[in-house]
């Protein structure tokens, strides 16, 4: 069991990794604006990114099952580690990256180290969904710009009486943001764990059975949950500040069209429930809550007619999403090797 957690600790470490990079922007933009405290916005997101994890994490975790299946610890821990220590360097850089983009990396790596046939038609649609998601959140964002300040012009609300219910919504719409973003990015932290799992299913209040992908999605949360604390801070004044400058209320609709995005991705009962109805589904596939909120806020700035928009922030965080996978990919084909061949550990 301690050999099974030393493994372990590289899925934490990206799980650390996503909560101080992917998770603080649920709150970048409320944090940004003033209208919440940091605080607040930890506590809240490290709750609901947990409850979202261990209630629906499973949905999305299958895409990265059939990118590459890892069977070896050692092999799992390698994956693990490299995307989350291209995210934390990005991180470092204050740039709000995709763990989604560094864990497909990392797996692709794998595959090519091990000589396993990468799934060309599940690495398509997931590269889909990285276009998609920002332009997405970016359409969602633009068109609750006008609806919202269509509302607020009807009703004629006192500035104090707008304030005060602006940072209530807020809080809400980051409490469904952290558990849509749990539910889709936990794939992300522990997928690669899941063929190799120890845990046994363990019995809550005698009424509550969690089984052993739950418990280990229950440990990528609190992981997760500890990034945003510690070291979110630096990204969500990135997100909330740097591309666009957002008043409360324009906060309020980027949180709200970037969890909207991640909820698509992330939920079996809407996707069954679309299917039933013969409407197109979207794939659970684990998205960027980055990609979600740089697009919203994109939304928002075309909406203002994009005269404010910061291209070179915009630019650089671009160049991070294209170095990303990469960078991942690369160090993890170099630590398996090493691994392997130094260490004597069987990787696949």
């Amino acid at each position: 069991m301690i050999t099974v957690l030393v493994f372990l600790s590289s899925g934490l470490f990206l799980g650390w990794s996503l909560g101080a990079n992917d998770a603080a922007n649920i709150f970048g933009t409320a944090v940004g604006s003033k209208m919440i405290k940091f605080r607040d916005a930890a506590i809240v997101g490290s709750i609901f990114v947990i409850l979202g994890a261990v209630i629906s994490g499973a949905g999305a975790s299958h895409s990265l099952g059939k990118l590459g299946a890892i069977t070896q610890l050692p092999g799992a821990f390698i994956v693990a580690f490299s995307a989350g220590f291209t995210v934390y360097w990005m991180t470092r850089l204050k740039l709000p990256v995709s763990t989604s983009q560094a864990i497909v990396g990392a797996i692709i790596g794998w595959n090519f180290f091990s000589g396993n046939q990468t799934d060309l038609q599940t690495l398509s649609k997931i590269v889909m969904t990285w276009v998609l998601c920002p332009v997405l959140a970016a359409g969602f964002s633009f068109s609750l710009y006008f609806l919202v300040r269509s509302i607020l012009q009807r009703c004629k609300l006192h500035m104090i009486r707008q304030d005060s219910l602006t940072r209530f919504l807020l809080i809400i719409t980051g409490a469904f943001g952290a558990y849509s973003l749990g539910a889709n990015n936990i794939a992300n932290v522990m997928g690669v764990f899941i063929p190799v799992a120890p845990f046994s299913d363990i019995n809550l209040f005698g009424s509550i059975t969690l089984n052993s992908t739950q418990v280990l999605f229950f440990i990528g949360g609190l992981s997760i949950a500890v990034g945003i604390i510690t070291y979110s801070k630096r990204v969500m004044l990135t997100v909330g500040k740097g591309i666009f400058k957002l008043s409360p209320v324009t906060a309020f609709i980027v949180v709200l069209s970037s969890s909207l995005v991640l909820f698509l991705f992330a939920s079996q009962g809407l996707k069954d429930w679309m299917i039933s109805v013969g409407l197109p589904s979207f794939p659970l596939i684990p998205v960027s809550s980055s990609q979600a909120v740089v697009g919203a806020v994109l939304g928002i700035g075309l909406a203002k007619s994009g005269r404010n928009i910061n291209l070179r922030i915009i630019g650089k965080i671009s160049m991070g999403w294209i170095s990303t996978p990469i960078a991942a990919g690369v160090i993890s084909f170099i630590l398996l090797f090493v691994m392997q061949n130094l260490f004597l550990q069987q990787v696949f």
